[in-house]
């Protein structure tokens, strides 16, 4: 029966076959979704495509079957082939995304249905999932009136805490279901640990981890990407579906409680959803106000924006105090990407070319700082505290990063200088914030705890050069940079090429050990030279001829790097008096 057809892969990266694909599943009023895999059933003599279907993760979806094949069983082998894909990635509880008409042929493979809309049903094969989830969430529930909330907390605001606060005294037990899915600037962990926190002091309280079922890439993937359109509404009517069939008996909860939404309107429709649904299903919805200060609504997206400029002073305003670790870890990625980002720069890895180095490229650095982050979330909630840290503690917690950051990378050292400068960034920032402390005399005493190293690289430069190295700048509390580079970077913040104009002043000034030991004493002071000439000549053109020579004599300035990334940070946490 199947002799004149193929299943075969269909790369969507290649214009042709996207195009392919996307005009087949506009037969079906189908649009072609995100995927890691696509396989599509064609004829053998026409390549015309006669069904197909694809996943992302460990969700099938985009499934569409010609009327030519339906009741041939050729969707069933397709779906088999899909799933055999999934296996050998190791998904093997598979989720599957579609049509309810399509619900027979996914039945008839041993799929259940988890929840379903008008448009669209969610059906699930494996030994574990949504009863794992639904067990879980049993194991929490307490007698009484129970109420529910599911919030992203992307990061958890004052107006997330008031929210639960306000909820939490209307029924006996409250539980708050923190999204799993990872699409957020925040990680998932990172999410669950600031809700705990915020709500430590809500005795009647319970934080629960979220999952694939509840306002998920399976359940509600326009959630992420904020579509509201047709398609984005019977996911809003699949994710209550699950939500009022599963979720909330697991928790004997009977009252769901929501913010109200004055300006997202996917969220909007979300709210108004619920009010005509659940109630249907015994469940109440409770809409509460938003938190406003100064006239202005407190929101995760708002804060994100505050953050995004560079404005900690602001920010910190809107978040309860157990956040604030949590976003000076944000804020030391951030100011790590904003230095690899800029584009060009002299020897060093950018968004163009890798500079001097042949060991590292932008992917390298990428996977580098995303590795350190967990480093300086931990550094940052452990120094929210009255005291400092152990020097012994911080030392271990930096010798396991560098651990993670050479696995992230293959071995390559990408970030070790940086681990270590804004490794005592974040702790004293943490301090300051924790305890009114200064940033500078912070480091300073916590880089004087430290031992000097013995055979690296700087050390051998400042031996043989009597120059500061990464650890004496430390000791000193950084002045060069508090002192100069913050201003200078703070006074022309206007100016579209600030970073820019940054680095060269810190090449400047900077005796760079990373450039001494690559290139001598010699070359380092004709950088300094070079870097103020340019400066006070300023071209992008002249930074490209600068990168070009500096490949050619393997130069990297690597410290002023570090440097720069240092400036980008204290410039985000001190609003005014930086001196």
């Amino acid at each position: 029966m199947f002799n004149n057809y193929d299943i075969v892969e269909m790369p969507l990266s290649l214009k042709r076959n996207r195009t392919m694909v996307e005009d087949f599943l506009a037969k079906s009023d189908l649009r072609l979704d995100d995927m890691d895999y696509y396989a599509a059933v064609v004829d053998r003599e026409s390549y015309q495509i006669l069904a197909g279907g694809g996943f992302k993760d460990d969700i099938i979806k985009c499934i569409a079957v010609d009327d030519s094949l339906r009741g041939t069983g050729m969707s069933q082998q397709l779906i088999s082939h899909l799933m055999s894909q999934m296996a050998s990635l190791g998904h093997n509880n598979v989720k599957v995304f579609t049509k309810p008409g399509n619900a027979d042929i996914f039945e008839s493979l041993g799929f259940k249905v988890l929840g379903e809309s008008g448009k669209a049903i969610l059906l699930e094969n494996g030994l574990e999932g949504l009863s794992t989830y639904v067990n879980y969430l049993r194991s929490l529930k307490r007698d009484g009136k129970n109420g529910m909330i599911v919030m992203n907390a992307n990061p958890f605001t004052l107006g997330h805490q008031y929210l639960v606060e306000q909820a939490a005294k209307q029924v006996d037990n409250l539980y708050v279901i923190v999204v799993g899915e990872d699409k957020s600037q925040f990680s998932s962990d990172e999410r669950l640990a600031m809700v705990e926190a915020g709500c430590a002091h809500l005795t009647n309280v319970t934080v629960c981890r979220g999952s694939s079922y509840i306002i998920s890439a399976a359940t509600f993937p326009s959630y992420f990407i904020k579509k509201a359109d047709d398609a984005a509404n019977a996911q809003i009517e699949l994710d209550l579906d699950i939500t009022a069939r599963h979720i909330a008996p697991a928790l004997g909860a009977t009252v769901r409680f929501v913010g109200s939404e004055p300006a997202d309107e996917l969220t909007r429709n979300y709210n108004a959803a619920m009010k005509r649904f659940l109630p249907q299903h015994g469940i109440e919805v409770v809409e509460l106000p938003r938190l406003e200060k100064d006239g202005i609504i407190v929101s995760a997206s708002t804060l994100r924006q505050m953050l995004a400029d560079g404005d900690l002073g602001n920010a910190k305003d809107m978040v309860p105090s157990t956040t604030l670790p949590y976003l000076l870890s944000w804020l030391a990625v951030n100011a790590l990407k904003q230095e690899l980002d800029l584009t060009p720069k002299p020897g060093l890895v950018d968004a163009h070319d890798n500079g001097a180095h042949v060991d590292m490229d932008y992917d390298t650095m990428l996977r580098s700082i995303k590795s350190l982050r967990p480093y300086f979330t931990t550094l940052a909630v452990m120094s929210y505290s009255a005291t400092l840290p152990e020097a012994s503690a911080l030392q271990q917690l930096g010798i396991d990063a560098e651990k993670e950051m050479l696995a992230a990378t293959g071995g390559v050292n990408t970030h070790r200088g940086a681990l270590f400068s804004m490794g005592l960034a974040v702790v004293a920032a943490s301090q300051m914030l924790a305890n009114d402390k200064d940033w500078s005399d912070t480091i300073a005493t916590i880089a004087h705890q430290m031992p000097g190293g013995s055979d690296t690289h700087g050390v051998s430069v400042k031996r043989d050069h009597k120059v500061a190295g990464a650890l004496e700048m430390a000791r000193n509390g950084y002045k060069e940079l508090t002192s100069n580079w913050l201003r200078f970077y703070r006074d022309n913040n206007d100016d579209p090429h600030v970073g820019h104009k940054t680095l060269l002043l810190i090449m400047s000034e900077l005796d760079d050990t990373n450039v001494i030991h690559r290139a001598g004493f010699e070359m380092a002071q004709q950088v300094k030279q070079e870097a103020a000439h340019l400066l006070e000549n300023f071209s992008i053109e002249g930074l490209e001829q600068m990168n070009l020579r500096f490949i050619d004599a393997n130069i990297s300035p690597g410290g002023a790097a570090d440097m720069l990334s240092l400036t980008i940070f204290l410039s985000a946490l001190i609003k005014k008096d930086y001196n």
